[in-house]
C-alpha cells in the first residue's frame, strides 16, 4: 500500500506517524479509520514479507518494464528486480523508498499524479494493496495511469473482495491514539472498476482471485503502427540517478 496520504502533490511526515514507524518495525496495528469510527486493518506484517502466492500471480501478468504505484516497502518491486525485471516503485513516504533500496529494489519518492520518468513507455502498472484508493477518486487515477503507459499496455489492480464503490476521509491510526492526518481514500470491489473501466474504454484482460485477495487486469487502447513503440532503455536509464534523494531514483547500495 503507498503512504496513505497519497495527494497530487508530497506532504510533509514525522518520524512518529503511524504509518512511518510501522514501516520501520515491519509490524502494526495500522488501521484506516472512518469519520464514524469504521477501522478497516492494514496487513503491515504481509507488506514486509516477501511476495505470497497471491503477488506471485500478479507478477506473472506483468508485461515490459512495471511502475509500481504505491510501492509502499517494496516487495514486488524487489521481487522483479531480482527476476532481471525493469521495475520501478513510486512512494510519497521517504521510510517506503527507503525500505525499498534496502530491499535492493529501484524507487523514487513522488506522488502519480507528478511527472514521472519515462511517461507512456510502462509495459505495466500496478495498483496492490487498496491503492485504488490513491487521491480518493479512481476516475483521475486509471485516467493518469493510461497516460503512463505505452499503448496496450496493463493496469493490475487489487480490488475490495465484497461490492463496494465508495469516497470516504479516513486517517492512519495505530489504534492506540496516535494518528495521521486526515485524507481522502476510495475504496472499489471488481463490478465498481469494472465500471469504471467501461467509461474509459479500458479492456478487461482478466479476472482472478487468489487466497481471498481480488485482481483485475485492464488494458488500454493500442495505438496504430505509426505509433512510437515502448522503449525499454529509457525506462532504465531514466530510473538511474547519481545520488539518491528525497526525489530522485533510490538504489539499492
Amino acid at each position: 500500500m503507498s503512504a496513505p496520504q497519497e495527494t497530487r502533490s508530497l506532504l510533509p511526515w514525522t518520524a512518529d506517524d503511524p504509518y512511518v514507524h510501522a514501516l520501520r518495525t515491519g509490524r502494526g496495528p495500522l488501521f484506516l479509520r472512518r469519520s464514524d469510527g469504521w477501522l478497516l486493518p492494514l496487513d503491515v506484517e504481509r507488506w514486509c514479507a516477501r511476495p505470497d502466492e497471491a503477488d506471485l500471480t500478479v507478477l506473472a501478468r506483468c508485461e515490459g518494464a512495471v511502475l509500481d504505484v504505491g510501492c509502499g516497502p517494496g516487495r514486488l518491486v524487489a521481487e522483479l528486480a531480482a527476476r532481471g525485471r525493469t521495475a520501478l516503485g513510486i512512494d510519497v513516504s521517504e521510510a517506503a523508498v527507503a525500505h525499498t533500496a534496502r530491499l535492493g529494489g529501484m524507487a523514487l519518492r513522488r506522488s502519480v499524479f507528478q511527472p514521472l520518468p519515462a511517461e507512456r513507455r510502462w509495459g505495466t502498472a500496478l495498483l496492490i494493496d487498496g491503492n485504488l484508493g490513491i487521491g480518493g477518486d479512481p476516475h483521475a487515477l486509471l485516467v493518469r495511469l493510461a497516460r503512463l503507459l505505452a499503448p496496450g499496455g496493463l493496469v493490475i489492480a487489487e480490488t475490495v473482495p465484497v461490492d463496494v464503490d465508495e469516497r470516504i476521509q479516513v486517517h492512519v491510526t495505530d489504534g492506540q491514539g496516535t494518528a495521521g492526518a486526515p485524507f481522502p481514500w476510495a475504496r472499489l470491489g471488481t463490478p465498481a472498476l469494472l465500471r469504471h473501466a467501461r467509461v474509459l474504454g479500458l479492456a478487461v484482460d482478466g479476472q482472478w482471485s487468489v487466497g481471498g485477495r481480488c485482481f483485475v487486469a485492464l488494458r488500454t487502447r493500442s495505438a496504430s503502427s505509426s505509433a512510437e513503440p515502448p522503449n525499454r532503455t529509457a525506462v532504465i536509464s531514466s530510473q538511474r540517478a547519481r545520488k539518491p534523494s528525497a526525489d530522485s531514483p533510490v538504489a539499492s547500495r
